[in-house]
């Protein structure tokens, strides 16, 4: 990794404002390799130097990238007046400025979710034309599945309002209970397939997104970050990386 200035690095790694990384220098609170540093422009290399802020070590990354399991009740949104958002759930050494969630759950919707503070991941993941699939299971309340259901899915189903979602999977679990694969992520979209369909979801838990499950070890409002592999994982959907 090459060198970064020390203010930009303080300010990263522990979620603070330029201005605040820069009191916390003229305080003496940073060590760098057991020496105290106050001059935030000098050059880092956060590979091989240790940072201290009032003891506390900082690892600096570029960018971070996140997999939250998200309860009910939570907006995935970076602010709200009315509800918690998802970043209230971040642990304290996860949480950055410009942290997002890179698509979103409904309020009333559970499961997989990825924050980032990387637009060009976030793009990969939402934008339509990766066909990053994104799988989600769902109660009804209503037994409407059948073989007919899934040759329309399979076909696109009209959402009302003159959308129609392109091609999806559904695959039956049970008279009210399946499985949703969908490509796009328009708005309320796989509530409105089955809206249009003569059914409401109950519960809608998004399962996986590209090549990545949930880990199923991650508890309800668990958040971590994303290994390597899964990362990998995440854009293999068919055990082939993606095209960028």
């Amino acid at each position: 990794m090459s060198l970064i200035r020390l203010d930009k690095l303080i300010s990263t790694a522990a979620g603070l404002s330029r201005s605040d990384a820069k009191r916390q220098l003229a305080s003496g609170s940073v060590l760098v390799d057991g020496c105290r540093i106050r001059d935030g422009s000098a050059q880092i290399d956060p590979d091989r130097q240790t940072v201290l802020l009032n003891g506390r070590k900082l690892y600096y990354r570029e960018h971070l990238y996140l997999v939250m399991n998200k309860p009910l009740g939570v907006v995935s949104s970076t602010d709200d007046p009315d509800s918690p958002t998802v970043l209230t759930l971040v642990p304290k050494s996860l949480l950055r400025r410009g942290l997002f969630p890179a698509g979103r759950l409904d309020k009333y919707s559970t499961g997989m979710l990825i924050l980032t503070d990387d637009g060009s991941f976030a793009h990969r993941i939402v934008s339509p034309n990766h066909h990053l699939p994104k799988v989600y299971e769902v109660e009804l309340d209503a037994p409407i599945l059948s073989d007919a259901l899934v040759a329309e899915f399979a076909k696109g189903v009209y959402l009302g309002g003159g959308e129609r979602s392109s091609p999806s999977q559904l695959e039956p679990l049970g008279p009210t209970r399946a499985r949703v694969t969908i490509y796009e992520g328009i708005y309320h979209q796989v509530r409105r397939m089955f809206d249009q369909n003569g059914a409401h979801v109950l519960r809608l838990h998004r399962v996986q997104i590209g090549g990545l499950p949930l880990d199923p070890t991650l508890p309800e409002g668990g958040c971590r970050e994303l290994t390597d592999r899964e990362l990998k994982a995440l854009f293999t959907p068919n055990g082939q990386e993606e095209c960028r």
